[in-house]
């Protein structure tokens, strides 16, 4: 897969390389309560169900997945927090 570079700019960034499910999606949203609404996290991944863990998640939940790179053994999600509703 040839690699891409994104223009997104994060408000933070995760390393959850080298960790198996649950742990990338649960460590996501730790960081992602930690966050402001409408903040994007980067996530970086090597765990092969990744792509399917995160997309399911972000429906559940609401908030975006803006991007997602796979570059090898590396996926890079970009997730906007969703607003709260009120």
């Amino acid at each position: 897969m040839k690699q891409r570079k994104n223009t997104i700019k994060p408000d933070q960034v995760l390393d959850a390389k080298g960790l198996n499910c649950p742990l990338p999606i649960l460590k996501t949203k730790l960081a992602l309560q930690r966050m402001d609404e409408e903040q994007i996290l980067h996530v970086m991944a090597t765990d092969p169900h990744s792509v399917v863990d995160f997309k399911a998640y972000c429906a559940r939940t609401g908030h975006e997945l803006m991007d997602l790179i796979e570059d090898g053994e590396i996926m890079e999600f970009y997730i906007r927090k969703h607003a709260d509703k009120k």
